[in-house]
């Protein structure tokens, strides 16, 4: 009997098969698997044996990868050390070198740079479109294109990317679309199912849940997660086992945790809107019928000082990532879009009063007062 999302998250780890059965799955913390005798080595080339050297595969980042992969209906998934070497994966998977992929113009800092300077000295065509105009997008698709890589809610203003409308141009020109999803987690999105070929998630996000380990997940087709895992392998893109098992613990309670941050965003992007002078508030709409996710994002314009602002936050942390179980904030001007132009900061509206909030689970009564005193003491 197929399960439902909220009991495939706490049951998606395989049986590790040993006499004494432990009710967690154990920490697999060793560099290589040790084996009888030649015949039995051989056995994992064969198929007999599913693990060799971690670098390689180990049971726990095998149950990181399969567990979001079900999540996200994805037939197959692979994990790695970071969110930024999951997006590699994928790329050097759908991609070859002198070949051609469209990214969006509202792109995370890091995302950012990885197609525009790495990729780019390393041979790769790169074409930056504005997906809004989805004339121009599908312009910019030529002969040797591959790719079409987007984000299902994009950093830090929070657009609900159109993945229908991406996968009808993928499909039309014999694409791979690739999904970073880590805002929406699989809680509330699943691109794969929207036809999506690959999806990334930084799990160091909200699939951890709790700020205490990096990582990354790569799902999706099994001919293209058995490629992308050839490539992890190579270039050494790998996760360790306890890092994997930090993420593993995080993903059993993804759906409690979403479900409270999600109901606490909502209720904040309210206040904002209702409450203050801010010259915008960003809050996805109709995400999916659990919600619209937990992060919202203000430009607190020329009403507020936003140093004060930053000062006046009280037991709220300021820090550069997001997705914890503690509410924080983070400045994109000067973090996660630093590496942006100026013009095209411009042009995406993240400005110098742009502030990015990751909401918590935390009672909302509480995290609205804070955001309140410290609006009352940055007011003009």
């Amino acid at each position: 009997m197929e399960k439902k999302f909220d009991t495939k998250a706490v049951h998606f780890q395989k049986g590790d098969g040993e006499k004494n059965k432990s009710k967690t799955k154990p920490i697999y913390q060793t560099s290589s698997f040790a084996f009888q005798d030649l015949e039995d080595m051989e056995s994992y080339f064969t198929g007999g044996k599913d693990h060799l050297y971690t670098r390689y595969s180990n049971p726990n980042t095998d149950d990181l990868g399969n567990g979001t992969a079900r999540l996200e209906g994805a037939p197959a998934g692979v994990a790695t050390s970071s969110g930024m070497s999951a997006i590699l994966a994928g790329i050097l998977t759908a991609v070859s070198p002198g070949e051609h992929m469209i990214v969006p113009l509202d792109l995370y800092g890091g995302t950012y740079q990885l197609f525009q300077q790495e990729l780019q000295e390393w041979g790769f065509q790169v074409s930056v479109v504005d997906f809004t105009d989805k004339e121009a997008l599908e312009a910019a698709v030529k002969e040797d294109t591959r790719l079409l890589y987007a984000e299902s809610v994009t950093n830090p203003l929070l657009r609900r990317e159109n993945i229908g409308e991406l996968n009808r141009i993928a499909e039309k020109h014999d694409l791979t679309l690739m999904i970073d999803n880590t805002f929406p987690s699989p809680y509330f999105l699943q691109p794969y199912a929207e036809g999506a070929d690959l999806v990334i998630h930084s799990a160091t996000k909200y699939i951890g849940g709790h700020s205490d380990v990096s990582a990354g997940v790569l799902v999706g087709t099994g001919e293209l997660i058995a490629k992308a895992k050839k490539r992890i392998i190579n270039i050494g893109a790998n996760l360790s086992p306890f890092e994997a098992w930090l993420a593993c613990r995080g993903l059993k309670t993804l759906s409690v945790r979403m479900a409270r941050q999600g109901g606490n965003a909502a209720e904040l992007a309210g206040w904002f809107q209702k409450h203050t002078s801010a010259a915008a508030v960003y809050y996805p709409q109709n995400l999916s019928e659990k919600g619209n996710g937990a992060m919202v994002s203000v430009d607190l314009g020329e009403a507020y000082d936003v140093n004060t602002f930053f000062q006046s936050l009280d037991w709220i942390k300021i820090v550069p990532t997001l997705a914890g179980v503690e509410t924080t904030v983070s400045y994109p001007l000067n973090t996660s879009h630093r590496a942006i132009p100026d013009t095209i900061r411009q042009k995406l509206g993240i400005t110098a009063g742009t502030v990015r909030i990751s909401v918590g689970i935390e009672d909302k009564d509480d995290i609205i007062a804070a955001f309140a005193a410290a609006l009352e003491q940055a007011a003009r």
